[in-house]
């Protein structure tokens, strides 16, 4: 929809007061828009189509809520839910809204719980998110009689909290508020669920800890960065000099048939100052680690070959194996132009202590101090300002071309272009 004239690609009321609905007025998505990034109206629509309608989203880890009763607090889009254990051993995902007066009742982040009770009135909900009690329900007796309470018709079967369809594969959970929405399983599609279950391959998993920041940007910033092979050998001193990723690594760019999932597979290089790093500013081959154990690679029989595989889950998660280290990288939207961004970094019930150290030196690759993630929180937050600055104009992804394929080296913004193809349809734009 269009409404009113259109000035600098801009659609504006016929009171030339604020753009309501944008044009992209480009067939392709190899320029994408800046109001992408910075309109209201876009992100709330995005919030209903791709995190509330038709998609599903990460939660967390199993081994987050080991034992019945266990929960975490945690969001989809920008809606506050509750993933805990019940005692069946199943989980349930809760939206985290009194049914009453609509309160977001639970405040702690992790902690276990036999029922759940909104502080303000005392609704008492179980572990399934059923109404089990209600204070005054049949009112109070003053002078011989009951006085109040709730109408008779009043049942509390139909005041449950707001129940989430879920899925879990691996030892991973996911949740959608769509309960008509189609199998995780076609979800991912088959491509994509082959790199899911080689990172979550039936070994339990073991939590090892988690970071976490704010970061000044747009959510789909923090996809375009893993779905961005070009910039990891440029931006990140530590990837190029160590040979962990490099333009000249063997890699791989692999998409589900929508093009929304993706994952960036290289394997390691030399880290030799070949002709493709001498030119590059962030290679500093005089750069030496004080404990060369940092990097004390072990190659692990489940890789498979390559040495990192990054995975994007639209619109909510980023699957990360980076030499030893494992994740999961949550996106919460908070707004057009911020977003909170939780690592949760695992190992397996099988490594040894030697393993869970190597996972845990190696995690200080990322998070928000990290040597390779403070760069990306970084270039977000100054992208951010630029398009706010210049809401009229358009960022390229055309390296490798402007079609969306698949690809057997890193020098292409294919998959870029692919999730805005699949975004401009589900949006309707």
């Amino acid at each position: 929809m269009v409404l009113g004239a259109k000035e600098k690609g801009k659609s504006m009321n016929q009171d030339n007061s604020i753009p309501i609905m944008p044009v992209w007025d480009q067939q392709d998505t190899s320029r994408i828009p800046f109001w992408a990034y910075t309109s209201d109206d876009i992100h709330k629509q995005e919030l209903e189509k791709l995190f509330y309608k038709n998609h599903w989203c990460y939660v967390g880890l199993e081994a987050e809520i080991p034992e019945v009763g266990d929960f975490k607090r945690t969001v989809i889009g920008e809606r506050s839910v509750i993933m805990v254990r019940h005692s069946n051993d199943k989980i349930h995902v809760l939206e985290n809204v009194c049914a009453h007066r609509g309160m977001r009742f639970c405040r702690k982040k992790h902690g276990n719980a036999k029922s759940f009770i909104c502080p303000y009135h005392q609704w008492n909900y179980d572990r399934e998110g059923n109404l089990r009690g209600v204070p005054f329900q049949r009112g109070v007796k003053q002078d011989g009689e009951v006085k109040g309470g709730m109408s008779e018709d009043f049942n509390t079967a139909d005041h449950s909290l707001t129940k989430l369809l879920v899925a879990t594969r691996g030892g991973v959970v996911f949740a959608s508020f769509d309960h008509d929405v189609e199998p995780f399983e076609d979800f991912l599609g088959p491509s994509m669920l082959t790199y899911f279950d080689r990172m979550f391959n039936g070994r339990k998993l073991v939590l090892l800890g988690y970071n976490n920041q704010r970061i000044p940007g747009n959510w789909k910033l923090m996809q375009e960065n893993i779905k961005d092979p070009y910039h990891p050998g440029l931006l990140h001193t530590w990837f190029v000099t160590f040979g962990l990723w490099r333009a000249d690594n063997r890699s791989e760019l692999k998409m589900d048939d929508h093009f929304r999932h993706a994952a960036m597979i290289s394997t390691r290089g030399t880290g030799d100052g070949s002709a493709e790093t001498t030119n590059v500013s962030s290679f500093k081959q005089s750069m030496e680690l004080h404990d060369p154990s940092f990097l004390d690679v072990e190659v692990e029989p489940w890789w498979n070959g390559p040495t990192a595989v990054m995975m994007t889950i639209f619109p909510s998660v980023i699957l990360q194996q980076q030499v030893n280290s494992v994740s999961t990288r949550h996106i919460q939207p908070n707004g057009n132009g911020s977003f909170d961004f939780v690592w949760t970094h695992f190992g397996y019930e099988d490594d040894t202590p030697e393993m869970t150290e190597r996972r845990l030196r190696q995690a200080n690759l990322f998070g928000p101090a990290g040597f390779v993630s403070a760069d990306d929180g970084e270039v977000i937050e100054f992208s951010q300002e630029g398009f706010e600055q210049k809401p009229f104009h358009r960022s390229l992804a055309e390296l490798g071309g402007k079609e969306i394929e698949e690809t057997d080296h890193m020098l292409s913004e294919t998959l870029i272009r692919g999730m805005y193809d699949y975004w401009r349809k589900v949006m309707g734009i």
